[in-house]
């Protein structure tokens, strides 16, 4: 998750659309009296799991229903409760997350963390019916902290909920998955996730249109994308790319100075990702008119990019370094074949 600055975190989100059925799965679930002990929210990161995992945990924990909500799962923001999640206060509530003030830059969730949920729900609910714990998202957990959870999940509490969040539920462990009952998250189509940006962000339908189209039907994905610059960063990466193989352009070079600092990384990987998107469809383009060799080279070169932002962080390479190394590839394929704009 990230800091204060840019969109809201989960645990502030009340306004939830897209969510249907899931919710209306949650409910009828409750309305039977058979809530499960664990429930795994799937769907592309960005679409509102998180989101829906906290209003859940309001609801469980007795938040009232928000007047006017198509759904008995939608909580009032001005609830006591509601309150007490926003402000991490709640005692019946445990999240597990990666990102935290104190260590923004881990890269997993610990496996000490993992083992403080049995002891959570051994313990009776303090003020409601229920125990709830969201990890979000189980694929940050690390090997050991995952097979802390399975013992978690094989020994249920009657009056505990599990809410694990997951963008990729395939690289879970098996029986973590078979543990849990799923609810599937769908991307927005395009047109839908516009309309929601026009209105969220005041965007004019064009830019919106474009924005969407960026943020694969995730909601949550285009407000950090709008926050992170990213339409002024694709217009400069569709400028480079028109220009190759020439690559002495000032904006160019002010482009790769911003990787350098704290805020440098977040720069360098939408950099990336904007340019392998552009790579990946021109190469797709090209295949798909026949021009096999030039749509070879292309995919090669993006092959390439895809894998420089997680080799960057691994093996600690100076960014502009490795991203200058990337141009002077680009800048050979472009002298056979240009990129096809």
């Amino acid at each position: 998750m990230s800091g204060s600055s840019g969109p809201l975190h989960p645990r502030q989100r009340h306004a939830l659309q897209g969510v249907d059925g899931p919710a209306k799965a949650l409910q009828a679930a409750l309305d039977r009296g058979r809530l499960h002990h664990a429930w795994l929210l799937t769907g592309p990161e960005g679409v509102g799991k998180a989101s829906f995992a906290y209003q859940v945990a309001r609801r469980l924990l007795g938040a009232r229903a928000a007047l006017g909500g198509d759904s008995g799962i939608i909580s009032a923001s001005d609830d006591p409760v509601s309150r007490m999640v926003a402000a991490q206060s709640h005692p019946d509530l445990m999240v597990l997350e990666r990102w935290s003030e104190a260590n923004p830059s881990r890269k997993s969730i610990p496996v000490d963390e993992a083992r403080k949920l049995p002891e959570f729900f051994s313990k009776a609910p303090a003020i409601g019916d229920y125990r709830v714990a969201i990890i979000d998202s189980a694929d940050d957990l690390s090997v050991n902290a995952a097979n802390a959870v399975l013992k978690t999940l094989e020994e249920p509490s009657g009056r505990g909920v599990l809410l694990l969040v997951s963008h990729a539920p395939g690289r879970l462990l098996p029986t973590i998955r078979s543990r849990c009952r799923r609810l599937i998250f769908r991307p927005w189509p395009d047109e839908q996730l516009a309309d929601f940006i026009v209105e969220t962000l005041n965007l004019p339908p064009s830019e919106a249109l474009r924005l969407a189209a960026m943020s694969g039907g995730a909601p949550g994905r285009s407000l950090s994308l709008a926050a992170q610059g990213a339409m002024e960063v694709d217009q400069q990466i569709g400028q480079f790319l028109s220009s190759l193989p020439n690559t002495d352009s000032v904006d160019l070079l002010n482009l790769v100075d911003s990787f350098r600092g704290g805020e440098g990384a977040v720069r360098f990987h939408l950099v990336l990702e904007r340019l392998t998107s552009r790579l990946h469809a021109a190469s797709s383009n090209l295949a798909r008119s026949g021009a096999g060799a030039a749509a070879e080279r292309w995919s090669m070169v993006w092959t390439r990019a895809m894998a420089l932002s997680s080799c960057v962080e691994d093996l600690n390479m100076d960014r502009p370094d490795a991203f200058w190394s990337l141009v002077a590839d680009l800048k050979r394929v472009a002298q056979s074949d240009l990129f096809p704009c």
